[in-house]
């Protein structure tokens, strides 16, 4: 049967608006107030400029600190922007997903898309198995990593067992976990690293949760 190029045509273009719609990201952070957030909000995290704060170049940072996310999410797209300033000690921040606060404790535990002191664009296991998961080749972070004080742009995708990190727009990791004891849901939450004389924000933070087929 021969198909005239109007009806091809036709078929072809409904076929297109049969597809789902792409859903568009949802701000977790408004710019102006800490709904949705919960920590030390006062006395370690600010707002200033329309971005999540912590930090000072004036006085040290003692301990890690986290602002988390009253909400938790599993598979998601998150995309934000950040940047970090610093003038001793481990300057160093981090973006943690599918996490946990450890109870009466100011550490929280899970995946970390890491950034500052070298690690921009790797993904750690904080206060879990303690250790990188995948990082960036050298080469690779050569090409990506901005000088401390510049803005930069994390894209973060969690999918099951699969999570892969953009940075600045080129990905820096595709891992996929082989634990199947680690939670695939848990809190977003923004870091200050201790023990360093430094200044972090965050800010546009927009995410996408993921339907499971």
């Amino acid at each position: 049967m021969k198909l005239s190029l109007a009806t091809a045509l036709a078929t072809a273009l409904a076929f297109v608006a049969a597809l789902p719609a792409a859903a568009e990201p949802v701000p977790i952070f408004d710019g102006e107030t800490f709904e949705g957030w919960e920590g030390d909000i006062g006395t370690v995290w600010r707002i200033e400029d329309g971005a999540l704060t912590a930090g000072s170049l004036e006085k040290r940072q003692e301990k890690n600190n986290f602002l988390a996310t009253v909400k938790e999410y599993g598979d998601f797209e998150l995309t934000l922007k950040w940047r970090l300033l610093g003038t001793e000690g481990f300057v160093n921040g981090g973006v943690q997903f599918r996490s946990k606060r450890i109870p009466d404790h100011h550490e929280v535990i899970g995946y970390q898309a890491d950034l500052g002191a070298g690690t921009d664009g790797a993904l750690y296991d904080e206060s879990r198995r303690k250790r990188m998961l995948a990082k960036p080749s050298p080469e690779v972070l050569a090409t990506v990593e901005k000088p401390l004080g510049e803005w930069n742009e994390y894209r973060i995708r969690a999918e099951g067992p699969r999570i892969q990190l953009w940075l600045n727009g080129v990905q820096t990791v595709d891992y996929t976990e082989e634990d199947e004891g680690i939670d695939e849901t848990g809190i977003i939450a923004v870091q200050i690293h201790g023990n360093a004389t430094a200044l972090v924000q965050y800010k546009d933070l927009a995410i996408v949760e993921l339907k499971q087929e």
